[in-house]
């Protein structure tokens, strides 16, 4: 059974992946991305947006510019890839597998940070091997 100081440690990191994996999704959508449109992407309030933003800076996971822009650094960016693959191909199982698109999108959003990257690759082999047919 998990403590409470691991437990926030891993509600934490969950938080962080979430929003750079929303940088990465917006920044592919329009190009530029700024705090508010992570605000009205997640329908956060602005200060917590803005707090998570400094953390993620301080980490060294995205850099902001003067005009507010934001760009996500190398490990940022593998990050939020890593995630975004994930929420990609969980999804589109289950969708496969009869759930709903919009339920296949929150129970993605759940799993995607709770496996191992062991559990995932073998996972991404069967699911792909299941889409292909």
């Amino acid at each position: 059974m998990e403590n409470s100081e691991t437990m926030a440690v891993r509600k934490s990191t969950e938080s962080a992946e979430n929003y750079l994996e929303t940088i990465l999704m917006l920044k592919e959508k329009k190009g530029m991305v700024r705090s508010i449109d992570i605000v009205h992407q997640l329908d956060f309030s602005k200060p917590s947006v803005s707090h998570a933003v400094g953390l993620l800076k301080k980490n060294g996971h995205i850099v902001v510019d003067q005009d507010g822009w934001i760009e996500l650094t190398e490990s940022g960016l593998e990050i939020a890839k890593r995630i975004y693959e994930r929420h990609l191909l969980i999804s589109k199982w289950l969708v496969k597998l009869g759930i709903d698109p919009e339920t296949a999108e929150e129970e993605a959003c759940k799993i995607e940070h709770d496996i191992s990257s062991h559990t995932f690759e073998v996972l991404k082999a069967h699911i792909e091997k299941d889409l292909a047919e």
